[in-house]
C-alpha cells in the first residue's frame, strides 16, 4: 500500500486544493457574478460533454489501464499505446457527421425550455473530445505510475482558470459569453498539457498497426463505452433533464448543492487513480488473496475519511446557506440526499476497478444500463412533482440501487468482501457524531460557526476513530505524524 498511500495522499490534498478554489466560486462568485441563467447554462454544457465524453474516447482511458500490464515486449506497448490514441478519432469523426446530418433535431429537442442553450450546443462536442482525450492521456501517465499531474489538471487546473476567468467578468474584462467560450479553450488547454506530460514520461512510437489481441480489446471498449456512458448519466443526466423541464436558471441551483455533496467524493476520486491500475495487475495475476485485502482497506480508509468530510458538511449545512442568496436556500435537502448516496459509494472501496478489470463486467454493464433508465423515468416522475428536490431523490434511488447490484455482484461471483466489524463501527461513530453536533447552533457569524463546529467534530470523530483502531493504516498514519511534532519539540 506504500506507493498507493504516497499517491493517494498527494491526490487527495491536491483534490481539496481543486475543490477549496471550486467551492468559493461556485458559493460566492459563480451566482452573483455570473447570475443563475449563465451560470445555469454553464453547468448544462459541462454536463452534456461529461455524458457523451466516453462515447468520445470509446473507452480507451479504462482499456489502457487493463491491457497495458498485459504487454510483453516494447513493440507491442508501442503499437497498443498509438491504438488507444489513433483509434478514437474514426469514432469521433463518425458522431460529428450523424450530429451534423441531425442537427436541426437535436437543436429543437435541447432548447425547447431554454432557447439561449442554442447559440452554444456546438461546445458540447468539443469539451466533450477534449475531455476524452484528456482521460486517455491521463490513462497514459496512470499506467506509468504517474497520476499526480494529472490530478492536478483536472482538479486544481481548470478551476483556476475557470476562476481567473470569472475575475475577468467582474473586473469587466470579458463578457458572461465570453466566459462560455473561454470554459471551452480552458478544457482545450488542459487536455494538451496533459498529452505533452504524457509523451515525456514514455515517448511515443506511433504505429498504425493493430494490436495482435486486438478482439479482446474492442469487445471490452464497446461495453467501457457504455458503463463510461452509465456512470456520467448517473452523474451528470439530472441536470440535463432538469433543462427539459424547468428554467434553465434551477440548474444553478441544483449545480450549486450537487457540488457540495460531491465534496463526499474527493477521498475515492484522489485513491482510484491509483488503485486503478493495482487493481488491474492483481486481477491479471490472479492474486485474489492480495485483492480481497486492497478491497477491504480502500472501503475502510474511504469510509472513515468521507464519513468525516461528510459529516462537516451536513452539520454546516445551515450556515454555509445562510451565506448564500436565499433563492439557493431550497438545495439544502437535496445536499443530503445527493451526499447520501456519494456516501454509500464510497464505502464500496476500489469496487468498480474489481468489475472492470474482470471478466463479469459485461453482466453488470447491462444492469447500468437498466438503472440508467431507471433513472430517466424517475426523473421524468419526479422533476414535475418536487422540481430540483425530486431529481435529487431520483440520483439517491438509482445510485443507491446501483451501488447495492454491484456489491452483490463482487460478493457473489468474485468472493471478494468489503466490510469488516469495524464497518459498522465506522457507522456508529459517524451517526453519533452527527446527532451530537447538527442540532447545535451557534448564534454568531457563519464563518465562524462552521469553523468553530468543524474543528470539535474533527477533534471528537478522530479521538473515537484513533481510539477503537477503526483502520490500522490510519492509525499509523496519525502516530507517525505525532512522532514528528514530538521530535519536532
Amino acid at each position: 500500500m506504500g506507493i498507493v498511500l504516497n499517491q493517494s495522499l498527494k491526490n487527495t490534498i491536491i483534490t481539496y486544493i481543486g475543490f477549496a478554489i471550486g467551492g468559493i466560486s461556485t458559493l460566492f462568485l459563480f451566482p452573483p457574478i455570473l447570475g443563475k441563467t449563465f451560470y445555469g447554462l454553464s453547468n448544462y454544457i459541462l454536463s452534456c460533454a461529461n455524458v457523451i465524453m466516453p462515447l468520445f474516447a470509446i473507452g480507451m482511458q479504462n482499456t489502457l489501464v487493463k491491457f497495458y500490464s498485459q504487454c510483453k515486449t516494447e513493440k507491442e506497448r508501442n503499437e497498443f499505446l498509438s491504438f488507444t490514441v489513433l483509434f478514437p478519432i474514426l469514432l469521433i469523426v463518425l458522431i460529428i457527421l450523424i450530429g451534423l446530418f441531425f442537427y436541426d433535431q437535436i437543436s429543437f429537442f435541447v432548447t425547447k425550455k431554454n432557447p439561449i442553450v442554442k447559440e452554444f450546443i456546438w461546445l458540447i462536442p468539443f469539451i466533450g473530445i477534449c475531455m476524452a482525450y484528456f482521460e486517455i492521456f491521463y490513462a497514459w501517465a496512470r499506467v506509468h505510475m504517474h497520476s499526480v499531474f494529472g490530478n492536478f489538471i483536472k482538479e486544481v487546473g481548470l478551476r483556476l482558470f475557470s476562476l481567473v476567468a470569472l475575475l475577468g467578468i467582474y473586473f469587466k474584462c470579458i463578457t458572461v459569453t465570453d466566459f462560455i467560450y473561454l470554459t471551452a479553450g480552458i478544457y482545450f488547454v488542459a487536455f494538451v498539457a496533459t498529452m505533452f506530460y504524457a509523451f515525456r514520461i514514455k515517448k511515443p512510437v506511433f504505429q498504425f498497426k493493430v494490436p495482435h489481441n486486438v478482439k479482446g480489446i474492442l469487445e471490452y471498449t464497446s461495453y467501457i463505452i457504455l458503463s463510461g456512458s452509465v456512470a456520467n448519466l448517473l452523474l451528470d443526466g439530472d441536470k440535463i433533464m432538469l433543462n427539459q423541464y424547468m428554467e434553465i436558471g434551477n440548474i444553478a441551483f441544483y449545480s450549486v448543492a450537487t457540488y457540495i455533496a460531491l465534496v463526499i467524493s474527493v477521498p475515492s476520486r484522489a485513491m482510484h487513480q491509483i488503485v486503478y491500475p493495482i487493481t488491474a495487475k492483481l486481477m491479471h495475476e490472479n492474486k485474489h488473496d492480495e485483492l480481497n485485502d486492497l478491497y477491504k482497506k480502500t472501503s475502510i480508509n474511504l469510509q472513515i475519511v468521507g464519513g468525516f468530510v461528510m459529516l462537516c458538511i451536513f452539520v454546516n449545512i445551515s450556515q454555509l446557506y445562510e451565506m448564500m442568496p436565499k433563492e439557493y436556500g431550497g438545495g439544502v435537502i437535496v445536499v443530503f440526499m445527493i451526499g447520501l448516496s456519494k456516501y454509500f459509494d464510497l464505502i464500496l472501496g476500489n469496487n468498480n476497478a474489481i468489475i472492470f478489470n474482470s471478466k463479469y463486467y459485461r453482466a453488470v454493464l447491462f444492469l447500468g444500463v437498466g438503472l440508467v433508465v431507471l433513472t430517466v423515468i424517475l426523473n421524468m416522475i419526479f422533476i414535475p412533482l418536487y422540481g430540483i428536490i425530486g431529481s435529487a431523490f431520483a440520483t439517491l434511488l438509482s445510485i443507491t440501487c446501483y451501488s447495492i447490484a454491484k456489491l452483490f455482484f463482487v460478493v457473489k461471483r468474485m468472493h471478494l468482501y468489503p466490510f469488516t466489524a469495524q464497518t459498522v463501527h465506522s457507522i456508529g461513530i459517524t451517526f453519533g457524531v452527527f446527532l451530537l453536533f447538527y442540532f447545535w447552533k451557534f448564534p454568531i457569524n457563519p464563518i465562524i460557526a462552521i469553523g468553530l463546529k468543524s474543528i470539535l467534530v474533527t477533534l471528537v470523530y478522530v479521538y473515537f476513530n484513533y481510539k477503537f483502531v477503526v483502520s490500522p493504516e490510519i492509525n499509523q498514519t496519525l502516530d507517525n505524524v505525532f512522532l514528528k511534532i514530538r521530535k519536532g519539540k
